[in-house]
């Protein structure tokens, strides 16, 4: 029996509750049994969906698809080393967002919800508008002034509503969440439908690997969707019998704008609030991640770590992910850099890493 949980208080709700929080206002996780028929999964389409009984979306009939997912895992040398990167940035509106937004916007659909909210620096509020599109669900887009243009303008084809909010990317937040409160928040971090959609890259990454798990896996920590969705994806994966280990989990920051890095350091400054200052990796500029408990906990289960990188680093990594023929964005870029400082260090491990985000979506 699937229910939604708060993880506060440990109530459960019914599944088909149109809740993105619960009633004390805590935020909720989904209790849910998933099953690997690794035949069935096999014979299925190469796309995300092929996990079908480890989503828990009821009907298939609400499933919001364009075949997403089971991007390529291909085998890249960096300074010397082999790593495995996952094509995330070859989703339909450019990056692994469209994991989460998938399944999410299913749910959404299959609770006959019409209209919807969200707040963004960008890649997500592209992928819930592309779904809301695909099921002709309306959307109002919180987003900050200084967002990509080209971001922007792609959330305005599929029809969203832009909401420019002038602030920091908290002030975006604090204007969404204020609209939820009459609206169904399709929230890529309070909303724990979009974790079940970014777990599937564990999936694809253990049966691209043969149904084995890797050693580590790189990650960009924003408000942690795909940290949490690894932590969630392997940890069922290791449930199921399917694999006998958890990889390590590597959250990666950059230096102007890293909450996690300095609660895993137990950190704190003087006005007891996270350095936030301008980074051109906006997609993990969360100062305030709202999951933040639950992304420290995947990192230390997991025996992992928490990078960060400076801004010559990202723009190094860039140019060099450029120069050897793949366009990403700056964030993605971040991850990149993050990983090839992690791969000094590392000897002899299977790591797993990504593209996260297309270059064209960038200013």
């Amino acid at each position: 029996m699937a229910n939604l949980i708060c993880s506060t208080t440990n109530e459960f709700y019914d599944m088909n509750e149109p809740l993105w929080r619960s009633i004390s206002g805590g935020l909720l996780d989904i209790n849910f049994n998933p099953a690997f028929d690794i035949k069935k999964i096999q014979s299925r389409k190469p796309n995300l969906w092929r996990y079908r009984d480890a989503i828990p979306i009821h009907d298939d009939a609400f499933i919001l698809s364009v075949d997403e997912g089971f991007t390529p895992l291909l085998e890249i040398h960096f300074d010397g080393k082999s790593t495995w990167i996952k094509q995330e940035q070859l989703f339909s509106s450019g990056s692994y967002k469209d994991r989460g937004a998938t399944v999410l916007m299913s749910k959404v659909n299959e609770l006959e919800i019409k209209h919807v909210v969200q707040d963004s620096s960008g890649n997500a509020g592209c992928a819930i508008a592309m779904y809301a599109a695909l099921g002709n669900i309306d959307c109002d887009i919180f987003v900050a002034e200084h967002t990509s243009q080209n971001k922007l303008k792609q959330m305005e084809m599929y029809g969203a509503h832009l909401h420019k909010i002038n602030g920091t990317r908290e002030d975006v937040a604090q204007a969404a969440f204020q609209s939820a409160q009459k609206n169904y928040y399709a929230s890529h971090c309070w909303n724990p439908f979009f974790f079940q959609g970014t777990k599937t890259f564990a999936f694809e990454v253990c049966e691209q690997l043969g149904w084995k798990a890797p050693d580590a896996v790189i990650v960009p920590a924003g408000n942690g969707t795909l940290l949490i969705g690894c932590y969630i994806g392997f940890n069922e994966l290791l449930t199921a019998g399917i694999i006998s280990k958890i990889p390590k989990l590597v959250a990666v920051q950059s230096e102007n704008c890293a909450p996690l890095f300095e609660a895993f350091h137990q950190r704190k400054n003087e006005e007891n609030s996270t350095k936030n200052t301008e980074t051109i990796a906006e997609g993990i500029a969360i100062a305030k991640p709202i999951r933040l408990n639950q992304m420290l906990e995947a990192v230390k289960k997991t025996n992992g770590k928490v990078i960060t990188i400076s801004e010559i680093e990202i723009l190094d990594s860039l140019k060099l992910c450029g120069q050897i023929g793949y366009y990403i964005e700056p964030t993605s870029a971040a991850t990149i850099a993050g990983l090839r400082k992690y791969l000094k260090e590392s000897d002899n491990e299977k790591i797993v890493s990504l593209f996260s985000g297309h270059g064209l979506k960038s200013k």
